[in-house]
């Protein structure tokens, strides 16, 4: 395994709150934890998800969550040019804010239901 030196994010303040929404809080960062949670793990497989990410915006947020420590980037076996991407030690614990998260989207937006391959754990 990789050491990999975590960059430490700029604080709007000392609220775990703020905080974390620096880190996962825009539009598309916890999509892609989603898509790892789901078991993609190529760029291209990303770019497949229903939202459309922009490969300018892929590569900025992979490039911030590896950064944080939260994802490793991963020659492909099969082929030294090509990487794959997968949830770190520590990205595996965002499973739990991205469960949270759709399960109150569950309950206050009616006809969603979950992507398949997220398994809500209960609580």
């Amino acid at each position: 395994m990789k050491y990999v030196t975590k960059t430490k994010p700029r604080r709007r303040s000392d609220c775990p709150v703020a905080c974390t929404l620096d880190l996962v809080g825009d539009r598309w960062t916890m999509l892609i934890v989603r898509d790892l949670v789901q078991g993609k793990r190529y760029f291209a497989e990303f770019q497949s998800s229903p939202e459309k990410i922009a490969t300018n915006i892929l590569s900025a947020r992979l490039q911030v969550l590896c950064a944080q420590g939260l994802v490793e980037k991963i020659p492909d076996p099969t082929d030294q040019r090509r990487f794959a991407y997968e949830l770190s030690e520590d990205g595996v614990r965002l499973r739990e804010l991205l469960g949270d998260m759709a399960r109150w989207g569950l309950k206050y937006f009616r006809g969603t239901k979950p992507l398949d391959g997220i398994r809500l754990p209960q609580r």
